[in-house]
């Protein structure tokens, strides 16, 4: 605890500005009391941290606003596709193509991502990704998302680490920003996997709109803030959930710390989300209106 003495007040401009070289984020409690040393004051302050989160100033490192014109594909400076089907680990039952049946700008600022049930009764539809293009490491990334409805939808918008090629899955990591299925229309999962804490035994965070309306009725706003040592997950601005070193099993390891690429998906059927039922529609459709990457600025 610092004590000044001082046989005069310091004044409240120089408390402030002392204060303010110690942080924004603590609160300065003053008091006076008579000394018993020759009769002087003693002035004393108390600097008591506080929970309180330092404001990050973001600047904005990547992005797509996806203003391509009407039926044209994604921008391939940007992005590239995964192509093909065979359940992705995952017992999903979609195709995934580059057709524009399956994804397109629509003329007024959005990507679409279609699910389509052909006439076989198979399933298309489209994941890409900014593999290859454009890789991050820490930041805010963020996506704004009218995601589909349906039972055996599966909707994601999330990333991978870009060693995945040398290191596999999960060792490589994955960020789960958002994730979406059919079954639970007005619920939010956000999910990092690793080496020991992958697939069922991922951790996860989940928040459910307050009044249970469903998140496909309207546009939010997906995002994971990642540092060298958390990740928060967060829906149109509020938080509901955050990992850190320490969520995970013991002597696991975290791999959350090399640059990650960036995904958009929508699948169909799975051992998570089910399979489409006979109340299923389709065709479905994941409509990205933005995605933004910012990291902190220095």
């Amino acid at each position: 605890m610092p004590v000044l003495k001082r046989r005069r007040a310091l004044s409240v401009d120089c408390v402030l500005s002392l204060a303010g070289f110690v942080s924004r984020s603590l609160f300065l409690l003053i008091y006076y009391h008579e000394s018993l040393m020759r009769n002087g004051l003693v002035f004393i302050l108390l600097f008591i941290a506080l929970p309180v989160h330092a404001q990050t100033d973001w600047k904005l490192v990547w992005s797509d606003e996806f203003d391509g014109a009407r039926n044209t594909g994604p921008d391939l400076s940007k992005w590239t596709f995964d192509l093909g089907g065979g359940g992705f680990g995952n017992r999903e039952l979609e195709i995934y193509t580059n057709k524009t049946e399956n994804i397109f700008n629509d003329g007024q600022g959005h990507l679409v991502i279609r699910a389509v049930k052909e006439r076989s009764g198979s399933f298309t539809s489209a994941r890409i990704k900014t593999e290859g293009r454009f890789t991050v490491k820490y930041g805010k990334i963020q996506a704004r998302i009218k995601i589909p409805s349906g039972q055996g939808m599966w909707p994601a918008f999330w990333m991978l680490g870009d060693d995945i090629g040398k290191a596999g899955w999960p060792d490589c990591g994955e960020i789960d920003v958002m994730e979406n299925i059919g079954r639970e229309p007005s619920t939010v999962h956000g999910t990092v996997h690793g080496p020991r804490y992958s697939g069922k035994d991922g951790i996860t965070s989940q928040y459910s709109l307050p009044d249970g309306s469903a998140l496909s009725r309207d546009f939010h706003i997906y995002s994971a803030v990642w540092s060298s040592g958390s990740i928060t997950f967060l829906l149109d601005g509020k938080t509901y959930g955050t990992v850190t070193p320490g969520s995970l099993p013991r002597g696991a390891k975290w791999v959350f710390d090399h640059p990650f690429f960036i995904l958009l998906n929508l699948a169909v059927g799975g051992t998570w989300p089910g399979n489409p039922d006979k109340t299923s529609q389709f065709p479905q459709e994941m409509v990205i209106d933005w995605v933004r990457v910012w990291q902190a600025a220095r």
